[in-house]
């Protein structure tokens, strides 16, 4: 199944398109709106502000329900855990229709709960085609989320990357940066030996 990549521009976070379900809301919603008719449910990896900005505004658009780990839906309306106050903003101050756990699947996605940059961040994990998307748990340039941020834990994120360092990955799609459609077992890899080298 393909992965349409919606580039985030600056401090604001990718967005993804598979099949019906759009991953990520902080672009801009003209960014959706080519596919606002695709679109049924938004899945959010995590609830901090750069991945959450248009959220209502999207999902009202495209008539979508909002599904998010159950331990981040609280950062959809309280501004201390979005963060959205680094960004001068308010959190989106919509309510999740659907809270998520570890091994629940939305289409063909299955969820991972990645703790350690939030309590509640998830990867989505396409696993026909071993397809990852990552949010803020991994990057493709072996790179990971920070851990120093209310909610953070460094020692669940290492977990975290170690669990997806075991799946074989070969598309990685990052919260930020830019996608890799082989090899993102290695980024993974990569980003997993930094941080248990004792980088912090």
């Amino acid at each position: 199944m393909p992965v349409t990549w919606i580039p985030g521009r600056g401090f604001v976070a990718n967005a993804y398109l598979v099949g019906n379900i759009l991953v990520d809301a902080g672009v801009l919603p003209s960014a959706i709106e080519p596919y606002r008719m695709e679109i049924d449910t938004i899945v959010l990896t995590h609830c901090h502000y750069d991945h959450t900005a248009y959220v209502k505004e999207i999902s009202h658009m495209c008539n979508a329900g909002v599904a998010i780990h159950r331990l981040d839906a609280p950062g959809l309306t309280e501004d201390h855990i979005s963060l959205s106050l680094h960004f001068g903003a308010r959190s989106p101050g919509i309510p999740a229709q659907q809270l998520l756990s570890d091994g629940d699947r939305i289409g063909p996605l299955k969820v991972i709960h990645t703790p350690g940059h939030t309590p509640g961040s998830i990867c989505l994990y396409l696993e026909e085609e071993n397809l990852l998307i990552s949010g803020d748990t991994v990057f493709t340039d072996g790179g990971f989320g920070r851990f120093d941020f209310p909610g953070g834990d460094r020692v669940a994120l290492a977990q975290s990357i170690s669990r997806l360092d075991k799946l074989g990955v070969e598309g990685l799609y990052p919260g930020h940066g830019t996608p890799v459609r082989h090899d993102g077992r290695l980024h993974i890899s990569a980003a997993r030996q930094l941080l248990n080298s004792g980088y912090a």
